[in-house]
């Protein structure tokens, strides 16, 4: 058989195929520089990224996912670490940042390990025998938590929003976050359901951020559908309809015959029967407030506002279903069903003019279980930066009360884990086992960063580090505002273990 025969090619022309050596060193390094884009982000002294997407639009943030989703990554390997990051946010909400370093720094190591010709296949389970075992470790060295714990609750707030948008105003942040968690959780069969969709996180440009406040009911971005409304109803009764105040179309095609003006007298005049109808129906149950998610028509617009009740059309069915978990009002499909029983209570219905807009305040209703979060900021861009700060503050609190466990940040977890780790690769034999202590050396590049990122020396921190953990000092982590080590649990820097466990398991 001769050496020349022509080569078959079964894949598009200009395609470019790396494989080998340089495919894998190839993925790595975009894996790597995704990994540095945001490693400066990291922990109290973390810097803030501005990005310009191609509109010009510019977001200027801190928070690790926002940074991954707006930054436009083609590279198939970055994609992955980027998945690792929604991973996270859609797990816990937060510790996105610490998810994609632990990646990036773990195919570091394994660089390194692949250059001294170990295969990845050792290589990949040594790094799944090291995830094992660190779970193990994370779970004994876990603290417990209950609802009753309010000062551990709010250090958990404050760690989540300290290095981010919010930091200047977190104590008051943190109460108000840990009161609305605390609102919409429910305790079944001895664990805890926080359900976060029914916090409502709205933000309001302008005024300072120590203006925010909780709202014990929820806030609509609507206004009264007839100026001659009231603008204020106390003692409301909510009536909350799915369906329009207006006459429909027939489904069918049909055609109204109509061959006298005066039966055109009588048509028009039965279609304003009908909308009477329907408002008087409503005034009949007893409702003073209507929120309708679909059209109101203007005659029943006018025979509403006539009969003092204030109206609004055009409501979102996630609105709807927040009013009514919060008022405890009944959803009706058809105004004809519509009684006193389905109405929903709030203590006061107003609409207030913030900023260049009219909002509709639904407050003060009894038992709340949707409750809504009104976060004030000077510009733009910085109140889109504290609610980014606060939904991951809130995440965190849910995460702490679900799992009713934490653990001390600033780095103790990963520097107990690294110690844990090491101890573990000494007890294995096989190749395995440099995998197990690149992981454990993987765990330092968080303390290390909050150090780089506070402009301490990270190698001087980290054999302090060593030292009081070799001590038996299990939460020691960075104290990057006085450059040195500090009990982390005493000073308050509290984490729900899951933000450890999930960003451990994604990123391995």
């Amino acid at each position: 058989m001769s050496n020349n025969v022509q080569p078959i090619f079964i894949l598009p022309e200009d395609t470019k195929r790396t494989t080998g050596r340089d495919a894998q060193q190839n993925n790595i390094a975009a894996a790597k520089a995704v990994a540095q884009a945001v490693r400066t982000t990291l922990g109290p002294k973390g810097m803030d990224k501005m990005i310009v997407d191609s509109l010009g639009d510019v977001v200027v943030t801190n928070d690790g996912v926002t940074i991954l989703r707006e930054m436009q990554i083609e590279h198939p390997a970055a994609k992955m670490v980027v998945e690792v990051a929604k991973t996270q946010e859609d797990a816990v909400g937060d510790g996105t940042t610490t998810a994609v370093i632990i990646a990036g720094e773990l195919l570091r190591k394994a660089e390194e390990l692949l250059e001294l010709n170990i295969h990845p296949t050792v290589l990949a389970r040594g790094y799944r025998l090291a995830e094992r075992e660190a779970q193990k470790l994370l779970q004994a060295m876990a603290e417990h938590v209950s609802v009753e714990e309010e000062e551990v609750l709010n250090n958990i707030a404050i760690t989540a929003m300290t290095g981010k948008g919010a930091e200047a105003n977190r104590e008051q942040l943190a109460q108000l976050i840990v009161n609305a968690v605390k609102r919409v959780a429910e305790s079944k069969n001895g664990m805890m359901n926080v359900a976060l969709d029914h916090i409502k996180v709205e933000r309001v440009v302008g005024g300072n951020a120590d203006h925010s406040e909780l709202v014990e009911g929820i806030v609509l971005d609507k206004e009264r559908v007839h100026p001659s409304m009231p603008q204020r109803v106390e003692n409301a009764k909510v009536a909350l309809l799915d369906s329009a105040l207006e006459i429909k179309n027939t489904e069918i095609d049909a055609k109204i015959h109509i061959t006298d003006p005066l039966q055109l007298n009588l048509f028009l005049e039965q279609e304003e029967l009908t909308l009477r109808e329907m408002v008087d129906r409503v005034k009949s149950a007893g409702a003073t407030v209507v929120c309708c998610q679909k059209g109101i028509d203007d005659i029943a617009q006018y025979y509403l506002a006539k009969a003092g009740i204030l109206a609004l059309r055009r409501v979102k069915k996630s609105d709807i279903e927040k009013l009514s978990l919060a008022t405890g009002g009944k959803i009706v499909s058809n105004w004809k069903e519509l009684t006193a029983s389905d109405l929903g209570f709030a203590g006061v219905v107003r609409e207030e003019r913030i900023g260049e807009e009219e909002v509709i305040f639904v407050e003060k209703c009894r038992n709340p279980k949707a409750v809504t979060l009104l976060v004030h900021g000077g510009t733009e861009h910085v109140v889109e930066e504290i609610k980014r700060a606060v939904v991951d503050a809130l995440g965190d609190v849910a995460a702490a009360l679900r799992e009713g466990t934490v653990v001390a940040g600033a780095g103790a977890v990963e520097m107990e884990l690294a110690k844990g780790l090491r101890a573990y690769a000494s007890r294995l034999n096989g190749r395995e086992q440099l995998a197990v202590q690149a992981f454990a050396e993987t765990m330092e590049i968080i303390p290390r960063t909050l150090a780089e990122n506070a402009g301490l020396d990270p190698l001087d921190i980290i054999a302090k580090l060593r030292s009081a953990h070799d001590q038996q000092q299990r939460w020691a982590g960075v104290d990057v505002f006085n450059g040195g080590v500090m009990d982390a649990w005493k000073q308050g820097v509290i984490e729900p273990l899951k933000i450890k466990t999930v960003a451990l398991r994604s990123a391995t």
